[in-house]
């Protein structure tokens, strides 16, 4: 195997296990506080769930660049990258989602913890709740498009 597939793989393996222990954090600490608003009001269980899973979608995210890294690199098929500099840019373009995937699940998970907690008091201001993990999604949201773009465009 080549320095170059090794630094892809790596690349590619740190996507997944970044933006996925992010992912299994934010959705963690998530449930908790949902569970807790289950456990006096059950009615709530939809609105939490959903904002429950919000950090986990980083984790799909990282799944996603990882996918598509191991089909560009010739793992999931067609020809396999041997050069070193290539397998450098796959590994740093897989850095973006990585990087931002743990940082933003984390963060997104405090943040639904909170909005949970405005359901909990105010199950009618859910709208407004979700607005505020939403916007830590936004970055995850880049930072995959620019994994992709970058990906996408190594020759």
């Amino acid at each position: 195997m080549s320095m170059g597939m090794v630094f892809a793989l790596i690349g590619a393996v740190l996507s997944t296990a970044l933006a996925g222990i992010g992912s299994a954090w934010g959705v963690g600490v998530a449930g908790q506080a949902a569970a807790g608003v289950v456990s006096e009001d059950p009615e709530q269980f939809a609105k939490v769930l959903i904002l429950q899973l919000l950090p986990g979608t980083q984790g799909i995210y990282g799944l996603l660049v990882t996918f598509i890294t191991l089909s560009n690199i010739g793992i999931l098929g067609g020809t396999p990258i041997t050069d070193t500099n290539t397998g450098l840019m796959y590994l740093f373009a897989c850095l973006p989602i990585a990087i931002v995937g743990l940082v933003s699940a984390f963060h997104q998970g405090k943040t639904s913890v909170a909005s949970i907690g405005i359901v909990a008091k105010k199950p009618d201001q859910f709208g407004k709740a979700m607005l505020f993990p939403a916007m830590v999604e936004t970055y995850a949201i880049l930072a995959l498009l620019i994994s992709i773009l970058s990906i996408t465009n190594i020759h």
